[in-house]
Formats: C-alpha cells, structure tokens, sequence
C-alpha cells in the first residue's frame, strides 16, 4: 500500500479519549512487566469487543493480567475458577423460589460483570464451558424464559492450560473460534524477572492501582473501532491473507468470514492504538498471529498451529498491494 491516508485530524474530544487509552497501557505495563505487546493485544482485543484466550502454564501472571486489566481499565470484575464439577448454573445464575412473592427470582451468578477471568477454562467439562461461550456470543443470559442482558463494556479473558496436562478437556474448533484473540506470556526475560524478584508484589501494587479509565469511555472508544478508516487496497490485502488460508493444503479449513471480520477489528483497534484514524498493512501483520493461530489446525495431526509459525508463513506468502 502506498503511504498513509489524509484524513483529518482527530477533534480534542478524541485526543482526549486516546490520551487515557494511553495512560492505561502505560499503568498496565508498570504491573505487568516485559509483555508490552501482549499488553497492546489484551486491549485491542477488549475495543475490537472481542474475548480472549491466555494459554500458557501456571504461574507467567495469565490472572495478574486479566485482575490488572480490570483495575486500571474501571471494570467490574469476577473470576470463575474452572472445574470438573462446575455446573453451567454456577455461571449464569440461578432461580430460587420466593415464598413471600410467590415466584421465582433469578440470582444473577458472576458473568454478570464487566470483565470475567474463567480461570483454567479447559477444566471444565463441555457442557460448562458451553454456558460461557454462549453468554459470550448472545451478550445476554437467558433463565426461565426471562432474558437478562450482560453489563456493557463485556469483555471475557479465558486462561487454557496446555492440553498436556492432566484432567483437561480441549475447547473444539466451534469454541475456539468465538475468541477474537489467543495469546501467550512465556517466561518473562532475565531483567525483568530480577525486577520481579527485587521490587514490590505484583497483588501489592494491583490493591492500590487506580484506574486510568472509565466503562463509559470504553464504550465510546468501542463504537469509533469500526469507523476507522480501511482502503480498498487493504481490504484486498487482508482478503488476499484469508483466501490464501482456504487453498493452503496444510490446513484442516481455511479462515471464515468470521475470522476475517475479527482480522479486521482487531487491525481496526490496534491503528487506534497507535493514533491512527486508518488501518496499515503493518496494523494487520501485528495482530495477525493473535486472531488466525488459534483457528487453523493443521491437516497432518489436527493440532492447532503454531502462531507465530504460521504468521510468517501468511506474510511471506501474500504481497501487499
């Protein structure tokens, strides 16, 4: 693509808006250290309205993040620690007789937050972890034929442990797909981790952190995300990428369309990141690995691909225009 598209510039009120978007990232790095792109990935995932899935071992911080996010960004937070005995009940709620009133009344359960971390969510049995992703898709609970809507901004973090590990049940395709983005933490570097050994703990600094944002502003900065401006030539870009996930003869199936909308948001997302009022080539090779590497298995063994491995190959493969 050929530079950079003149549009005009943002208005204060925008400025304004970015400026704490900024504030945020920046008070979410000073919890979580090292992992600035990952930072970047969480919050686009959250303004793109998104979910996403952290998977990685125990103990790289996947908890700290979603707690640090919810912090800094004002959000309302509940975590659901996954099990095998978990009961979809214990997730969306449940309706309990009232004899004063005559009736049943619906007890809310904890999705009924902002932000929901649903710790270790591929310990749960399928018929569980449906009741989440179903909240998720629909962005309401239904109970006993009542509709409850889920609060606004809604942005759920799911934690996966690799499905080596004893007493897992592996998320299917259909369920993968309903996260916009999949990312992992990894061990944090030398310098970071000395940092982690010698400074304050981490639960320590989350108790006293205030927050850089507000849930009114998140909705605001939500409903600019499809407004950012995306050329022809880079739709044919991202397009190109998609298509070529379809005749690749190493993958079980090709992306869908509702991954290549996902693509699209999450470029979106990241050009405003970066005080961008238009999408680039290099917005949608960032968060590339993030959106495609969980929804491509490979055709020899069915396992998920390798993100980063299969990122390079998309973009070695596909010019851009």
């Amino acid at each position: 693509m050929q530079g950079k598209i003149a549009l005009p510039e943002d208005s204060a009120g925008v400025a304004e808006q970015t400026r704490h978007l900024d504030a945020a990232i920046s008070a979410l790095n000073e919890i979580i250290l090292g992992k600035t792109v990952q930072v970047r990935l969480c919050v686009a995932c959250m303004l793109a309205q998104g979910h996403l899935l952290i998977e990685d071992i125990p103990g790289v911080g996947k908890t700290t993040l979603a707690h640090a996010l919810a912090r800094i960004l004002g959000l309302s937070y509940q975590r659901i620690q996954f099990t095998s005995d978990l009961l979809p009940a214990d997730i969306t709620g449940v309706s309990v007789y009232d004899r004063d009133q005559n009736r049943f009344r619906f007890h809310r359960g904890p999705i009924f937050s902002n932000l929901v971390l649903a710790d270790e969510v591929n310990r749960a049995t399928p018929k569980t972890q449906s009741a989440l992703l179903e909240a998720m898709e629909e962005g309401q609970v239904t109970a006993d034929g009542e509709t409850h809507p889920l609060p606004q901004p809604f942005f759920v973090v799911a934690t996966q442990n690799p499905t080596y590990q004893i007493g897992t049940f592996p998320l299917p395709e259909s369920q993968l797909d309903r996260f916009l983005m999949r990312i992992r933490l990894g061990y944090p570097g030398p310098a970071m981790e000395r940092v982690l050994l010698k400074g304050d703990d981490r639960r320590a600094m989350l108790a006293v952190a205030n927050p850089a944002i507000t849930p009114d502003l998140i909705d605001r900065l939500q409903s600019r995300v499809p407004g950012i401006f995306t050329s022809d030539a880079l739709l044919d870009y991202l397009q190109a990428i998609v298509r070529h996930t379809r005749e690749e003869t190493d993958y079980e199936s090709g992306l869908s369309p509702r991954a290549a909308i996902s693509l699209l948001r999450a470029s979106q997302a990241w050009a405003m990141l970066h005080h961008r009022n238009a999408v680039l080539p290099e917005d949608v090779q960032a968060v590339l690995p993030a959106v495609v590497g969980h929804r491509l298995r490979s055709r020899q063994d069915g396992s998920v691909t390798d993100p980063d491995r299969v990122a390079r190959t998309l973009l070695e493969a596909v010019p851009i225009p």
